[in-house]
This record gives C-alpha cells, structure tokens and sequence, in this order.
C-alpha cells in the first residue's frame, strides 16, 4: 500500500495563484466549448458521410462553422414559456442540466500531477484540481444533471415531457449503479479514488487490459447516461415527440442540448482516465520517445483518445436502431446490474488473492474454478427448470384471450392468442377464386349495370 500513498500525494494542487487558477478554470471552460462545437459538426459529417450525404457545406470552410451558427440561430428565435408551465423550475431547469455538465471536468488530467508547464512563468500542473475522492465527485455531479430532465419534464405541464423525465429518471437510476460498480473495480485494482492517482497507476499497462469487463459496462452505461442513441428514449421522437424538451425553445433548448454533447466529452473524459491510461502516450509512441509524456505532449494524447470515444458515440448512432424501453430496462437491470457486480467480486477476490501474495497461476485457477463452478450450477438449474415447465406443460391449458372484454379492443400478451376471425374463409377455399367467378359477382344494382357494361 505504500506505492499507492504515494500516488495520493495531492500537495502540488492548491498551491497556485488565484490568476493561475482563473486561467486554467478559462481553459477547461474553452476546451468544452470547443470539443462541442466540434463535435457537432463532425456528428453531422460523419452520420452524412456513413448516409451517402454531403452534410453542413455552407458556414465557413467544410461547414466548419455550421454548430456556430445553429447556436446564434437558436438564441435569435423567439423564447416561449407554455401557460401550463411552472415558470420558476420551467426556466431554472435548462440550468441545472447544463451547469453540472461542466463541473466535472475540474479533476480531469490533461497531463500529470508534477509542475510540468510553465504558464506565465510559473510552473503548473495540468489539472485544474484533484481531490481524494474526485471520481466520487464526478458520480455526485453527474447525477444532479438528471435533475434538470426530470424538473424540465415536469414543470412543462404536458403529457409527453413528463413521460420523457420519467424515463430518464429510470434510466439513470438503472445505469449508474452499473456504472458505479465499474468505478469500484478501478478503485479496487489501483488503490485511489483520485483521478491523477489512477493514471499514475497505469503507467506499465492500462486498466482497459487489466478489466475489459468493467470497460465494456462503463462504455454501455456512459451511452444509457447520456441519453444517446440507441438509449435515447427520453427525447424519442417517434413515441414523445421530442421528450422532456417538447416545450422548450430558444436559448433554452439550446443549453439541454449544450448539456447532452458536454456530458459526452465528459464520460469520454472519464474512460480516457480510467481505462485509456488517460494522458499518457500509446504503446508504440512511448517505447521508443521518452519525451512523450512531459512537457505539454500528453494533452495531445489525451485530445485524440477523447476523439476517439466521440466518434464511437456518432457511429452507434448512425449505425444502430433505438431500442425499446422495455428492453433498455432488461438491459440494466437484468445484464449490466448482475454482471457488474459479479465482476467486482471477482476483481475483489483477486486482489485479496495478490495481497497474500499468491502468484498469477494460482489466482487464475482459483478464478477459472469458480467461473466454471457458478456456470455448471446454473446449467444444472435450467436443466431441471426446463424439465418441470415440460412436465406442467399438458395439465395447464392456456386461458381464452378475450380482446373486447374490457370494454375495448387490446393486444394479445406474450402466450396468447387472437380467437380465429369469423366469416373468414378457409385458405384452400381462398386461394381457389378466380377474377370473374361465381364469388366476385355482386348482388343488387351493381350488378346489372356490370352486366349492361359488359
């Protein structure tokens, strides 16, 4: 445990000037601005790139300028507040969604802990600041942001954004505690809560090596948290219209979706330091160029894995369909929920394992022993469930499906079945009919003007 007190060595955070600390408060605020405004232009080319379109072509070179603009088009159109709005939360709402979106950047490292620029004349770290807990505080901001969707959705007064906060608030509650159990992996295997600490620990092997599970969950629960396609059912136009922000217009509108694209920055952020070594140099580029990691090098790291996290956002959208909500929710709870925490006792127990110093073998035999034991144990269980279901299966007969017996017509649940149509005939019967035949000539007046036609 000593390396890991080491780590946790937070005494160069604090000890800059107040202008200092301004500037670099400054930088992290452009920074989000920036990778926003860029991400939304090369979410729109690269989704018209993958559709065969050309996307934004007309502001600035490439369309470059096209987020600019939508931007001063929205705070330019006219802001209107519905009579059935409570105006208070309906205009306090868009804020609380989109101010903690940019507090969690404050204990991201852009390169490491030491005083390794100089701005101004003054050698810094990186980083804004660090904290021991910081990756806690980065769960506690992410999920006061969910409250702005949530307030937004009721405070419209309107049907439809409050089933959009509705289902944000289930589904942030299902996602996060997979995501937490994620976090928990990190903290197990490095020791520290503290965001410059666990990249400090990667430095012979990045954690994305060391727990692909809890990568994966993260990565599967940061798209549910961001209310991102395919997981974007809060805002569902096909069934919600536009979801907790059907109301909402202007610069109001404009900050939910300044809040959404700074969210992904932010989780990008987050598995960058987590599972990506964060600052640090990739693989082949640090073997052979020692300087790869000082000076200000590690903040061009970092950008381009934040870059690559981003692309994979825009590519699951314009690749996969949304799902249903139902099926979001057996996601989370029925997958993500049982593996996450399945997976952090097995971190748990091989950690406990290095502890007592056990070497690799003898911890991966414990680990394969009891994977291949929880596995036989549930083949088992299904064995002798199936053989019961078939067993209860002739004595049960299945109920009558009645579809008008509450008064109004309702679709057939899973095991059902619609009663055969009346007055319907037999296929054969059907399938025999020939244009002109005995069964196409129709009775009464149409048929003697059919025949003087004819």
């Amino acid at each position: 445990m000593s390396r890991y007190l080491a780590a946790e060595n937070l005494s160069v955070f604090g000890t800059d000037p107040w202008w200092l600390i301004v500037v670099k408060a400054v930088f992290c605020f452009a920074f989000l601005m920036l990778t926003v405004l860029f991400a939304i232009v090369w979410e729109r080319k690269v989704v018209a790139w993958m559709q065969l379109r050309i996307g934004p072509n007309r502001h600035g070179p490439w369309g470059l300028l096209q987020s600019l603009a939508d931007g001063v088009k929205l705070m330019l159109k006219e802001d209107i507040v519905v009579r059935r709005a409570d105006k208070a939360v309906y205009v306090l709402a868009p804020v609380v969604a989109a101010v903690p979106a940019f507090m969690a950047i404050a204990v991201i490292p852009f390169g490491p802990a030491g005083n390794e620029i100089s701005v101004f004349g003054h050698r810094t770290a990186m980083q804004l600041t660090d904290l021991p807990i910081a990756m806690l505080y980065i769960l506690a901001v992410a999920s006061v942001g969910i409250y702005g969707i949530v307030l937004a959705g009721w405070s419209s007064g309107s049907t439809y954004p409050l089933l959009g906060g509705l289902r944000s608030c289930a589904q942030m509650i299902s996602y996060e505690i997979a995501m937490g159990a994620a976090f928990a992996s990190v903290f197990l295997y490095s020791g520290s809560m503290s965001t410059s600490a666990i990249v400090e620990q990667q430095h012979d092997r990045w954690y994305i090596v060391v727990l692909p599970v809890s990568f994966l969950l993260y990565i599967v629960t940061m798209v549910g948290e961001t209310n991102r396609a395919p997981f974007d059912m809060p805002e569902s136009e096909g069934d919600l219209v536009g979801g907790f922000n059907t109301e909402y217009s202007s610069i109001k509108f404009a900050m939910f979706m300044l809040a959404e694209y700074v969210n992904m920055v932010t989780v990008s952020a987050v598995a960058t330091t987590l599972f990506l070594g964060g600052w640090r140099a990739p693989w082949p580029v640090s073997t052979f160029w020692e300087g790869a990691n000082h000076g200000w090098w590690p903040m061009l790291w970092f950008v381009v894995k934040v870059q690559l996290l981003l692309f994979f956002f825009i590519w699951l959208r314009g690749t996969l369909p949304r799902v249903r909500y139902d099926q979001l929710m057996k996601l989370g709870w029925k997958v993500l929920i049982p593996v996450s925490v399945t997976w952090l006792m097995l971190v748990a127990a091989m950690r406990t394992l290095r502890n007592e110093n056990y070497g690799f073998t003898d911890i991966a035999l414990y680990v394969v022993g009891a994977v291949l034991a929880l596995l036989l144990i549930s083949f088992v269980a299904d064995l002798f469930r199936d053989k019961a279901r078939r067993a209860e299966q002739p004595a049960s007969q299945p109920a009558v499906f009645d579809p008008m017996a509450g008064g109004f017509p309702v679709p057939p649940l899973p095991g059902q079945e619609l009663p055969p149509v009346p007055r319907r005939r037999p296929r054969r019967e059907r399938e025999l009919i020939v244009s002109g035949g005995p069964d196409t000539v129709h009775d009464g007046p149409t048929e003697g003007k059919e025949a003087s036609d004819g």
